[in-house]
């Protein structure tokens, strides 16, 4: 038998039984769309956290009072380090629970010497209702607190308006600089018309001096989605003893990065009081580390999914071998006719597998096509870009020709190697 025989008999075969062949690829493509549609929606994932970090700049860094840590679900972890004593082990409370204060901070900014932008900033409440007359926001604004370097070092652009001045972050005014998507939610179109407004944050009024150009949203941030006040106001308006500034410095060449960071060290060191014995009580984080821990993080997720997709398939073959089993029990008469005829070996092998692997193929294209749908609408859901994972679509296919191949391999053996004279005597 034709090559093209071959494929035409399998094709006929596969057709005609519906509910076997149905039932098959219904397995097989949900293992694939498992697979498919989580890390579809993963990588869009990546992809706009790469773009929401890249406007920070590879030349900054930042410097906090303790080490970030993200955790899926809720709970904390007490900052521990370890070290041996001779044969004890000892286990010592970090002293990075120390926050930097604004004297610190400010100490910091005035006294660092290298060729840098310097900015202080401190987070205020979230969770914000913003209203101007009779509209107002969704209770999810955020109010961030900075100085006049404090858009620049997390890449915001002013769009209309202006900066805060000096003078007006030392007093700490009730001026403020909105984001695009509340500007839009209480404005409209026109942003430029919320110049000089005096809009409600919670139960404090500010007045507007300038609106940032969109920046965009990723999976995890809301990045126009936040207002901008002083750091001195903020420390005025809602004070907490416990709140830690943030540091960040950008210098304006990369290759100064280093040297930058070994200097910013040194000085806050001195600033922190320590002395040479002891370790470091903050931490200084490169401006696309955040990003990274984000996308580690996923990258977890990204290898459980490819775990459920893989058991799944292991599943379906099982089951892809065993309706091919059935099928050369049922076709041994059939098989044992075309031997006769003089139908060889190969054609029946052959037959067997272009069964068991259209099967799976079938199964493939189904489970990428669902499997890239629902990842696209859960990233959707996040605001991130469309996105079709073409690497995993190439594996997704290789994977299920192999599975098919492989459930094909010992039912197509099998039916080769009936004997013509008891198969067409099989009832």
């Amino acid at each position: 038998m034709k090559l093209a025989d071959n494929l035409s008999l399998a094709w006929r075969t596969v057709r005609a039984n519906k509910l076997r062949t149905g039932i098959t690829v219904a397995i097989i493509a949900f293992g694939i769309m498992a697979l498919v549609g989580i890390i579809t929606a993963i990588q869009a994932m990546n992809n706009s956290l790469r773009d929401s970090f890249s406007t920070m700049g590879a030349n900054a860094f930042s410097i906090r009072f303790r080490e970030r840590r993200m955790m899926m679900g809720g709970g904390d972890r007490a900052d521990v380090t370890q070290s041996k004593v001779g044969s004890q082990r000892r286990v010592k409370k970090s002293s990075t629970g120390q926050i930097i204060t604004y004297q610190q901070a400010k100490q910091f900014k005035e006294g660092y010497e290298f060729p840098s932008d310097v900015s202080i900033g401190i987070n205020g409440p979230r969770s914000q209702v913003v209203t101007y007359e009779n509209k107002k926001t969704n209770p999810t604004v955020s109010l961030n607190g900075g100085d006049d370097n404090y858009l620049k070092l997390n890449g915001y652009e002013i769009a209309f308006g202006r900066n805060f001045n000096r003078n007006e972050i030392e007093s700490g005014q009730d001026i403020c600089i909105i984001g695009k998507d509340v500007a839009t939610k209480l404005f409209g179109s026109r942003s430029d018309r919320a110049l000089d407004k005096v809009i409600r944050v919670g139960a404090n009024k500010y007045r507007v001096i300038g609106v940032t150009k969109e920046k965009g949203a990723s999976a995890f941030l809301q990045a126009d989605n936040v207002i901008f006040a002083t750091y001195t106001n903020v420390k005025q308006r809602y004070a907490n003893k416990n709140q830690s500034y943030q540091l960040a410095v950008m210098v304006d060449d990369i290759n100064r990065l280093q040297p930058a960071i070994g200097e910013a060290e040194g000085y806050f060191r001195n600033v922190r009081g320590l002395t040479t014995t002891e370790d470091n009580n903050f931490y200084i984080d490169k401006s696309d580390s955040i990003a990274e821990t984000f996308i580690k993080l996923l990258g977890t997720i990204s290898a459980a999914a490819g775990a459920i997709g893989f058991i799944t398939l292991i599943g379906a073959a099982i089951g892809l071998m065993n309706i091919m089993l059935v099928a050369v029990t049922e076709r041994t008469k059939e098989v044992g006719l075309i031997k006769a005829l003089g139908g060889k070996r190969n054609s029946i092998r052959a037959q067997f597998l272009f069964e068991s692997t259209l099967i799976s193929l079938m199964g493939a294209i189904i489970g990428i096509l669902l499997g890239v749908i629902i990842g696209n609408l859960v990233g959707s859901l996040m605001d991130t870009a469309f996105f079709i994972p073409w690497g995993i679509i190439g594996v997704g296919i290789l994977i299920c020709s192999a599975v098919g191949l492989i459930a094909g391999i010992y039912p197509a053996m099998k039916a080769s190697k009936l004997d013509p004279i008891v198969a067409l005597r099989y009832e």
